[in-house]
């Protein structure tokens, strides 16, 4: 039965010792870096610096999107406040304009100006050919 026993033991002891060996060959050259000589990898590096390129140019369009999103937002505000100041500046143009406050404004500036009573009459002149 011993000699059974340490079959077993070599048998169940080989794999954990090649485990290890193994692991630590594959382990090994990423931590050392010479992975990045083998021929395979060296075939690699223009798809990488490729995929390096295409991930800078999406990070700076993304970028220049939220750029132009915030100036689009900052104009729409800008838009709105202007609308506003618009309106209330048409509000009292309006109201200015109406005949009892220009008669309000000329009596409070003094300007000695009245109101006509005629209505307006529309002159007309008739223009003769030089031929």
């Amino acid at each position: 039965m011993s000699k059974k026993s340490a079959k077993i033991k070599e048998f169940v002891e080989e794999p954990k010792s090649k485990s290890k060996k193994s692991g630590s060959k594959y382990l090994l050259p990423i931590i050392d870096g010479s992975f990045l000589t083998h021929q395979k990898v060296v075939k690699q590096i223009p798809f990488v610096l490729f995929l390096g390129f295409l991930g800078m140019l999406y990070i700076s369009n993304r970028n220049a999107s939220e750029r132009t999103i915030r100036e689009t937002i900052k104009l729409q505000k800008e838009i709105k406040e202007l609308r506003s100041e618009a309106i209330s500046t048409t509000a009292e143009l309006m109201r200015i304009s109406k005949q009892s406050e220009v008669k309000k404004l000329l009596e409070k500036y003094d300007l000695n100006l009245e109101a006509p009573v005629e209505p307006p009459v529309v002159i007309s002149v008739k223009r003769e050919d030089a031929d």
